[in-house]
């Protein structure tokens, strides 16, 4: 097929289980928090160097163990304010800000905010945009090396979270509930800013486009399934749909319970969902989601800190057992915070190697 073709064996293989194609091992991987390179420092480089099955690309050195130069700006202390207005406050280096201040509070702000919108070809989160002729060169040195060519270009909380990054959460709520004519105008906004950079991706040919934002909460949606259906679909649909006609499939994580949505999801074009396994059960995503569309389960971290490495070996293969296909459909993530231990992270990478069987192959991303 013409997807695979120049792949490497690690990028094939990732596209094979995201098509449901056969692919010859489980993806699998295992992301740390730069809080947790800084609790663990040259032990967890230790343990990553012991498994080189799950983390092919790592040498020592890779990580600077001291972080100090942070991935994100939001990982440092103190407070940050985006290209919306929006200012964000860290008290914790390593770990992620909260909103503490919304431009769009008091609706009375709206007018001004307006006349200082950021471009969406200029303007990232925080400061200007890469320019565009070094982000092709880098996908094009991707597609030369046989990797997946990612395209994305749009934050985390892109558009549902940034509604109540402008707003705040109740304003939110209650212009949900009150059907406020003045977030039309606002989502409108919101949604052109994602759907020009979503565009003039496609437009380098990238073969998966990245997308993430937390749609739901431990157990339930924040909003009916109506009103996510009347606010949020419209705008998805028009940026998934972006890809969905030009056959790129969309990856979308979403943290929180997300169950009743995801066939909407579907149809707007998700073909690689990232779900939560705690906040949905996996009975649920057996019933929802399984055969349909393909799942990379993040897995327990709310168990990692407090189970026993044989308990966290035991709900890995659970897991597995329960979403594996043979002919794809499934990747496994676990993502650790600096509050789970090496023997715990270790176990997480001895239950993947035995159940995923990843071949020690080498490839430029991990």
């Amino acid at each position: 097929m013409r997807r695979y073709a120049g792949k490497n064996a690690w990028a094939a293989n990732y596209l094979r289980a995201a098509l449901f194609d056969y692919p010859e091992w489980t993806p699998c991987a295992v992301n740390f928090l730069p809080a947790t390179w800084l609790r663990h420092g040259a032990g967890l480089e230790d343990l990553v160097l012991r498994h080189p099955r799950i983390f092919p690309s790592f040498r020592r050195g890779t990580v600077d163990l001291a972080q100090k130069a942070m991935c994100n700006p939001l990982y440092e202390t103190g407070r940050h304010t985006d290209c919306w207005g929006t200012v964000w406050n860290n008290i914790a280096r390593g770990f992620d800000s909260q909103p503490e201040s919304h431009p769009l509070e008091d609706w009375a702000a709206l007018p001004g905010w307006k006349r200082k919108l950021p471009d969406p070809l200029k303007d990232d989160l925080f400061g200007p945009r890469r320019p565009w002729a070094e982000v092709r060169r880098d996908m094009d040195a991707a597609r030369a090396r046989g990797d997946i060519v990612w395209g994305g270009g749009l934050p985390h909380g892109f558009f549902f979270m940034r509604l109540y990054y402008l707003r705040g959460f109740e304003n939110l709520m209650l212009d949900f509930a009150c059907e406020d004519p003045r977030l039309e105008e606002v989502i409108a906004i919101v949604r052109d800013y994602s759907v020009a950079v979503t565009r003039k991706y496609l437009e380098m040919d990238c073969d998966i486009m990245g997308f993430g934002e937390d749609l739901g909460m431990q157990t339930a949606l924040p909003i009916s399934t109506a009103t996510w259906r009347k606010y949020v679909k419209p705008t998805y649909e028009a940026v998934f749909g972006l890809c969905r006609d030009r056959d790129v499939p969309v990856y979308l994580h979403s943290d929180g319970h997300i169950l009743e949505i995801i066939p909407d999801l579907i149809e707007t074009g998700v073909r690689i969902i990232n779900p939560q396994i705690r906040a949905n059960g996996l009975e649920g995503l057996k019933e929802v989601a399984l055969g349909k569309v393909a799942v990379n389960l993040d897995l327990d971290r709310q168990l990692f800190p407090f189970a026993t490495p044989d308990q966290i070996e035991a709900h890995v293969e659970e897991v597995f057992r329960g979403l594996y296909l043979r002919r794809g459909g499934l990747m496994l993530q676990a993502e650790c915070g600096p509050d789970v231990s090496l023997e715990g992270i270790e176990a997480i990478c001895r239950a993947m190697e035995r159940l995923c069987r990843p071949p020690c192959v080498r490839h430029p991303q991990s």
